[in-house]
Formats: structure tokens, sequence, C-alpha cells
């Protein structure tokens, strides 16, 4: 199996500085975890449920950058997308921990959810 492809915080921001329209932010933590925060133009979708909207990745026009808290969750559900045949996944590494660590902005609310 091939590893999963990965984006870092750099180059997410310089993606969002250009308003690159063909990424999707989706965050994978709990709803008590989202609370707290999102990085910029994020939906939301809590790991589990990720099974119930396997249709919503196959917009092959998008790249869906997954993130959780440090990218070890988000490191899971790429795998698992990738194993269900979406490849336009990417993992955001070191996940929202890594965002902030970088001084970046972090939203009260996110954009929208996919429950």
């Amino acid at each position: 199996m091939l590893p999963i492809k990965e984006i870092n915080v750099t180059d997410l921001s310089g993606r969002f500085e250009q308003n690159d329209s063909n990424i999707e932010l989706i965050d994978i933590r709990t709803p008590a975890e989202v609370a707290r925060g999102v990085i910029p133009n994020s939906k939301t979708l809590p790991m589990h449920l990720i099974p119930l909207k396997m249709d919503y990745f196959n917009n092959t026009d998008k790249e869906f950058i997954i993130y959780c808290r440090t990218g070890s969750r988000s490191a899971q559900a790429c795998m698992f997308l990738n194993q269900q045949g979406i490849s336009n996944v990417l993992n955001l590494r070191g996940g929202i921990m890594s965002w902030a660590q970088q001084g970046l902005n972090i939203e009260q609310n996110p954009i929208g959810s996919l429950v």
C-alpha cells in the first residue's frame, strides 16, 4: 500500500494566500474539540461518520485536506478513504496544533457541517 499524501502547514497557508478554490478543509475532530476553534474555511465531519458520507468525497474536482488535533486520526481517515478508492485526500501533517503553533488564525465557527 502506498503511503498517504500529506501537506504541511506552510504549504496549506500558501494555498490559502493564493485563494486556491480547489481545496476543501475537513475537520474530523469531535464536536467538543471543534468548539475550541477550527482552521478558517473548514467544514466539520466527525471521524466516525466518514463511512456514511463516502459519496461526498467522490468529487474529483476538489482536493480534500483532512485534519484533526495532531494529524494521527486524520492520517487514519486518509488511509481509509484511499482504501475505498478515493485518492484526492491529503492529511494535514501536525493537525490544528501545528497550525496554531505557527501563529495562524483559528476561527470559532466552521463554514458548515457535513452531517
